[in-house]
């Protein structure tokens, strides 16, 4: 049977974590980047630190943070890695009536971190969606996605 070109799956098919030992440990660095849509009425409230369950972005920060540190756990075939750096920023666009996030996640090591950076995004999301879901319940999160990605045997990625 041939070889799959994806990792993940050995040579008969079957799912195994990848064997990373061998692997220089370098610099490995992943953007990500995703959107909530809401009413403005809803944006206002975040924008102006009105909502009833507190400082939406600030808490959505910690959770992205938070989420990165656990991807392992959630994502089956996931490597643990010692995070070296997460930042979560965010950007609010009255036009679209959303927030944009962006996640910047590093390590140094043998694997890199573009699932942790994907997993901040949507942590962070579904916070600041469980925060304002009593406002909008039909609030929307989008175009999750890998921004940019460096490091490793396939060096630097970006969309």
């Amino acid at each position: 049977m041939a070889q799959s070109p994806l990792t993940h799956f050995d040579a008969a098919g079957q799912a195994h974590m990848v064997d990373v030992g061998a692997k220089p440990a370098t610099a490995r660095v992943a953007v990500a980047a995703g959107t909530i849509r809401m009413q403005p009425a809803t944006l206002a409230l975040i924008r102006d630190g009105n909502a009833k369950k507190g400082d939406v972005l600030g808490i959505a920060r910690i959770a992205a943070i938070m989420g990165a540190k656990k991807t392992s756990d959630l994502i089956p075939l996931c490597h643990p890695i010692p995070l070296t750096h997460v930042a979560c920023d965010f950007a609010l666009d009255d036009e679209a009536g959303a927030v944009h996030c962006t996640v910047r996640a590093e390590t140094v090591g043998g694997t890199g971190v573009e699932m942790e950076a994907l997993i901040a995004v949507n942590v962070a999301l579904l916070t600041i969606y469980d925060m304002c879901k009593a406002a909008d319940r039909g609030m929307v999160m989008t175009d999750v996605r890998l921004m940019e990605k460096k490091g490793g045997k396939s060096g630097h990625w970006t969309r």
